[in-house]
């Protein structure tokens, strides 16, 4: 059977957001008022900011206003999966920070932790599992690379347990399967929609002011306070915290850092306990494969199965628009790699197909800054892999607004910012030629063409 027919009774909807449980949005915004902190956005960074905010000081007035609905972009269409990595991967960090490596991966265990530990102290129903994460060789050049990073994991303190093809086959039995590198401890799968509905609710009971429908259209100093314009109103704040991530910043000079790439993923409809079996997945690790053009899957604790990436897809002049949620030719893609993997699931059918905008910056995890005179605080760019970061970049956000030194306003993570991006069309083409250029490096046993290798002496190193 053509792979392409199993997407013939798919929903063109985020799997996380059809939920009937789905959280009710609060009022819009419709006149002007004043608070100690205001938070733009309403995904994962501008709720952990709020909830935190709250937490350090109960008597803080905070107003978080969303333009949409809670959860509704990234933060309600993602993976589902929570790693520990502040720096997009072991690899990443000890390319850019090897000095400062240790305590970067020190803070994402303790920020991992602190995730768990709210989640279990608000009560917040999203499907959370320890499971960690699975990653896959499915040529022979990549076993050689997973030995190397178990190494580098070992430098560093963590277990990382290589495994051959038996071995990995016997965790996800996949006839595509060489090997594999098993993180026990630095990956939690979650709902990612309930886990941001979750945090909304947290913060409400603890007296945050959330505006849904609310769009910030523009931002500037009014005496000691900064102004914060929307469609039907004003609101005057101490202190101001943007997390808008993908979205045009409303300070216009950090625009150029980050630029929204696409990413796409498909959900079958649930296994049967035989199906189920001739795949075995019984510690329901999250997994992802070594190649650039990568996927990522999981089970979902109805057991379905998550199968996203491999495709990324930029638009001229970082274009976010609703009609890009949907690709077929990437679904079309996807779902023939899927059956490749796992062919015994022949007949299974997907039941959603959805895409949503990354925030991508040239150095792929978070970076941050601050504007008026250290009264508004940023944090964007973290590259796919924000549902854990997000929350240690709102701690990063909070020490910037309160002026003080910190551990993590220490870290040179913190206080250097990446490359920008060059304008258009310098920028589109450039995206292109990565693109095309990862993909013949997968064609190519891993080998990283004069492209490749250039933007890696500039720090830019586009390594997935």
């Amino acid at each position: 059977m053509d792979p392409v027919h199993a997407l013939r009774d798919v929903s063109p909807t985020p799997f996380w957001l059809d939920d009937p449980g789905r959280a009710q949005a609060t009022p819009a915004l419709v006149a002007d008022v004043r608070c100690d902190l205001l938070v733009v956005g309403g995904g994962y960074s501008g709720l952990w900011t709020a909830l935190i905010a709250k937490e350090r000081d109960p008597s803080c007035d905070v107003v978080l206003i969303e333009g949409e609905e809670i959860g509704w972009a990234a933060s309600g269409r993602n993976g589902g999966f929570c790693e520990s990595s502040l720096t997009h991967g072991l690899g990443n960090g000890f390319d850019r920070w090897p000095g400062e490596l240790a305590e970067l991966e020190r803070l994402g265990i303790e920020n991992l932790r602190a995730m768990e530990d709210t989640i279990k102290k608000y009560g917040i129903d999203c499907d959370w599992e320890r499971t960690g994460s699975l990653t896959v060789a499915t040529e022979p050049y990549q076993i050689d690379d997973l030995h190397e990073l178990a190494a580098l994991a070992a430098r560093y303190g963590s277990g990382h347990t290589v495994l051959d093809a038996d071995q990995v086959r016997a965790e996800i039995n996949s006839p595509t399967f060489l090997g594999g590198i098993w993180d026990e401890d630095g990956t939690a799968m979650l709902n990612p929609a309930r886990l941001a509905w979750g945090l909304k609710q947290a913060c409400l009971d603890l007296g945050v002011r959330i505006h849904e429908h609310t769009r910030a259209t523009a931002i500037a100093e009014d005496g000691p306070r900064i102004a914060v314009r929307t469609p039907y109103g004003r609101i005057l704040a101490n202190r101001v915290a943007l997390a808008t991530n993908v979205f045009p910043s409303l300070i216009k000079r950090h625009r150029p850092y980050t630029v929204p790439v696409y990413d796409y993923a498909l959900m079958t409809e649930p296994l049967t306990e035989e199906q189920l079996a001739s795949v075995g997945w019984h510690h329901r690790q999250g997994l992802s494969d070594s190649a650039n053009q990568f996927h990522y899957v999981r089970l979902s604790t109805d057991n379905r199965i998550l199968w996203g990436g491999y495709d990324t897809v930029y638009h001229y002049r970082g274009q976010v628009r609703a009609e890009h949620d949907q690709r077929p030719e990437t679904f079309a893609t996807l779902a023939r790699h899927f059956f490749r993997t796992f062919p015994q699931l022949e007949g299974v059918r997907f039941s959603h197909a959805w895409g949503g905008a990354i925030d991508t910056c040239s150095r792929f995890c978070a970076f941050f800054d601050t504007s008026f005179r250290g009264r508004v605080a940023y944090a964007a760019g973290f590259t796919g892999l924000g549902v854990g970061a997000t929350r240690f970049g709102a701690e990063v956000m909070l020490d910037l607004l309160d002026g003080g030194s910190t551990e993590r306003t220490r870290l040179e993570m913190v206080r250097r910012k990446p490359l920008p991006f060059p304008p258009e069309p310098v920028r589109w083409a450039g995206i292109q030629a990565t693109r095309w250029s990862l993909a013949r490096a997968d064609e190519n046993r891993g080998r990283r063409n004069l492209w490749l290798k250039s933007l890696d002496r500039l720090g830019l190193g586009f390594g997935s």
